[in-house]
């Protein structure tokens, strides 16, 4: 049980740093390019974290099927998911576009069963499925009060929506499996510098057109925010806590990014919260107790990487 506590508070560390970043987020990308950011915040965070995996455990060896894994997980969950998150919600209106990505919580289940065959109990769908509620009336309903008539949107739109969900489930999963064979700081290291390696040819590309002269301090700060506490500190506790819960229970957690984020932008940018905003607060962080408690040991899904996807 207190094992379980301490991936519990690891889980909801993490998904809150990353619901930090979509508020810290909003500020670096007016000052710098995407690619820009996201090469320096990659690059930052992989320079420490190189230094810190060579003094604590030393430089792992990894079969060439572990290589491969980490780059897919760099690939769908750092690269692919910012790619196409940021270039759908463009395309895409704000109802819409809140449905499709409230919808993580499930995808990971679902592809858990599809490609791990981990079953789950009755009790834990209704956890993920109130979680995928939860998020779906803080971001719905919020996105409704808005106006959608955006002539801009195309089933483009939609796909790469739905390709970023897709994404971002593949990376939870794959880096649970990754968890039986690599430590969490190994795997938050190889993951973090595959997806400085991905981001970096766009990233000169906008580098080469940046005057660095502009970014004031607060810009620096919030850029090594992102790399220091959102990826280093935050990648290691997730990878850290999934390792020892079911894909049921971490879907869950992953519904903590949507309410931290809310949170964060009412605090920090006063942004406005209404009744749903509050009442999808209290259906996830209820799908999140509910799944915890009903959740019993399942089938590792350790053992089914050691025996092969």
């Amino acid at each position: 049980m207190k094992g379980s506590i301490k991936a519990y508070i690891a889980m909801s560390i993490a998904m809150t740093t990353v619901g930090s970043s979509i508020v810290v987020g909003k500020w670096v990308t007016q000052m710098f390019p995407v690619f820009l950011a996201s090469l320096l915040r990659f690059g930052l965070a992989a320079l420490l974290l190189i230094g810190i995996l060579l003094i604590k455990e030393g430089w792992p060896k990894l079969t060439r099927r572990e290589y491969l894994l980490l780059l897919l997980q760099a690939l769908t969950g750092v690269f692919l998911f910012n790619i196409c998150l940021l270039v759908g919600l463009k395309r895409t209106p704000a109802v819409e576009s809140g449905i499709i990505t409230s919808t993580t919580p499930m995808a990971i289940s679902l592809l858990s069963l599809f490609f791990f065959k981990e079953k789950m109990s009755l009790k834990s769908w209704i956890g993920v499925i109130m979680a995928v509620i939860g998020i779906a009336i803080i971001q719905v309903l919020d996105a409704g009060s808005e106006a959608s008539s955006s002539s801009g949107f195309s089933w483009i739109g939609y796909t790469l929506l739905c390709a970023a969900v897709i994404s971002e489930a593949l990376f939870t999963l794959i880096g649970k499996s990754l968890t039986g064979a690599l430590s969490a700081l190994a795997i938050t290291t190889y993951v973090t510098l595959w997806g400085f390696v991905l981001f970096l040819p766009m990233g000169i590309y906008q580098a080469v057109s940046f005057d660095f002269s502009k970014p004031i301090f607060t810009d620096w700060i919030c850029l090594a925010y992102l790399a220091i506490v959102v990826t280093v500190i935050g990648f290691a506790l997730w990878y850290s806590g999934i390792s020892s819960v079911s894909t049921s229970i971490s879907a869950s957690f992953t519904g903590i990014i949507a309410v931290s984020s809310l949170i964060l932008s009412n605090l920090l940018l006063h942004e406005p919260m209404g009744w749903n905003h509050v009442l999808g607060m209290v259906v996830v962080i209820g799908a999140i107790l509910f799944t915890a408690q009903s959740e019993k040991p399942s089938k590792s899904i350790d053992r089914v990487y050691e025996n092969g996807m």
